[in-house]
């Protein structure tokens, strides 16, 4: 069959070209600055980016905010940025409202007996020490829970298991993760006794994942826990064999009071003051649950070894400013702390790195048209790196948000997603999670744009937030 169509499916082309083919045009030719080559083959071969993630992963561990821990990651943050050659390095302190995990114990009473994996949601409320026993409420979505009247959910536990999925750009993760971010207070609303979720990632594991919740003013917060995947869908196939299921729950967190948080800052100062600083980072808490290497240990690591790169290649314009961001995981204080005291300075540029280690794969600005030939000379220097320039406009991000909403030009840097939902917020957080090749990849990208940005000739101006 094959030799048969083959002789017409070769006519076919060389008689009608590719309207796709036919509809190309030559781009116009950017020159890239020669010393974007040398900073990205050095930072190929980088390992400092690597010696950073281990060293607060290996030195320092979890970093939940307002803890003992997370005090004593500002210090090594203190030691590791001078170490690294940044100046003016200094912590920007400010107090948040803390809390702190307990006892978290769940099992299925009826039909049929066994236990549950679980982890409590942050600021989730305790029930008694000796837990509660009430019957389970299911919602297979986050629409049906929407859907409860109000009132119906009084004496019960709300289980909501909607299924996220892995995409590249993580999107999955704004839709499906409305049953953690606002899941808890409808559930209380609706007259819920506690509330259980499916863990919002992509695994398949007993490993549930954290994270935050919110609970509007004038709402008692009620208990709220993730389970592992796995389990969840254990207890979905329990509701669908029975109607009457009963679940023993008990979690035990608390607000331990007014706790010490702060931004670690340091920088590169720039031949010109009045050019604007480049703000970029990561955050420096993390969960409980793993060693917070991933998030955010490695965006910590890719901005600073960039920051450091593209310093080395000789005098830059703009001061390039590293944050390491303090509370990004349970309510974004260290973005709108950095944003109160520097809102009267100019930053001609706000980016930041928050999701894993894996290869970026786009980019998006929010860039006024006065630096159009910037972004055409980064998407130049980005193409050999499998970097593409995307449509859609910059402006992500909780750490530098509330700088970007001030009119600060925006770049987004987008990793690659498909694995980061596997252990986002769970205990496999972990080093043995970062690819290194990756990790090089993301330096030599952020260092490519970072010298660009920082030497740029154009003025960046304000800018309309994106919305």
């Amino acid at each position: 069959m094959y030799r048969t169509i083959l002789p017409f499916l070769l006519s076919s082309f060389l008689i009608l070209p590719s309207p796709a083919l036919a509809e190309h045009t030559l781009p116009s030719a950017i020159k890239v600055d020669s010393k974007v080559a040398v900073l990205c083959n050095k930072a190929m071969k980088d390992n400092v980016a690597w010696k950073i993630v281990e060293s607060v992963s290996t030195e320092v561990g979890p970093r939940p905010d307002g803890s003992e821990a997370e005090a004593r990651a500002r210090t090594w943050a203190v030691a590791k940025m001078k170490e690294l050659g940044f100046q003016n390095v200094h912590v920007e302190k400010y107090n948040i409202s803390a809390w702190q995990r307990g006892t978290e114990k769940a099992e299925v009473v009826s039909p049929y007996q066994q236990p549950l994996v679980l982890t409590a949601l942050e600021p989730s409320a305790a029930t008694p020490a000796d837990g509660i026993t009430l019957p389970v409420a299911y919602f297979q979505t986050f629409n049906d829970l929407q859907l409860a009247e109000d009132g119906s959910l009084k004496g019960k536990i709300a289980f909501v298991s909607n299924q996220m999925r892995p995409t590249q750009d993580g999107s999955s993760y704004g839709s499906q993760g409305m049953s953690r971010f606002v899941g808890p207070n409808l559930a209380a609303k609706k007259g819920a006794s506690a509330i259980v979720i499916k863990s919002i990632g992509t695994d398949h594991s007993r490993a549930p994942h954290t994270g935050h919740t919110k609970f509007e003013p004038g709402v008692i917060p009620i208990p709220a826990a993730a389970l592992s995947v796995v389990d969840a869908e254990n207890l979905e196939r329990i509701c669908k064999r029975d109607d009457k299921v009963m679940l023993h729950l008990t979690l035990t967190p608390k607000q331990i009071g007014e706790r010490e948080s702060g931004n670690v800052v340091g920088e590169f100062p720039g031949t010109d003051g009045s050019a604007g600083t480049i703000l970029v980072g990561g955050h420096l808490d993390s969960w409980d649950l793993g060693t917070g290497a991933i998030d955010d240990g490695a965006g910590m690591a890719i901005t600073a070894t960039a920051a450091k790169l593209a310093h080395e290649v000789g005098p830059h314009r703009r001061t390039i400013r590293v944050v390491w961001f303090g509370d990004e995981e349970t309510g974004g204080l260290g973005g709108d702390a950095y944003a109160k005291q520097h809102s009267a300075e100019m930053h001609a540029l706000a980016s930041e790195s928050d999701f894993g280690a894996d290869s970026i794969f786009k980019f998006n600005v929010n860039f006024p048209e006065s630096a159009k030939d910037v972004t055409n000379r980064i998407a130049a220097a980005l193409m050999p790196l499998g970097v593409v320039r995307g449509t859609d406009v910059a402006g992500d991000g909780t750490d530098v948000k509330p700088m970007l909403a001030l009119g600060v030009p925006a770049i987004d840097l987008n990793q690659d997603g498909t694995r980061y939902f596997d252990w986002h917020h769970t205990a496999e957080d972990t080093l043995d999670r970062v690819d290194i090749e990756q990790l090089r990849q993301n330096v030599a990208v952020w260092s490519t744009v970072l010298f660009i940005t920082a030497n740029a000739k154009e003025e960046f101006g304000k800018v309309k937030p994106k919305e």
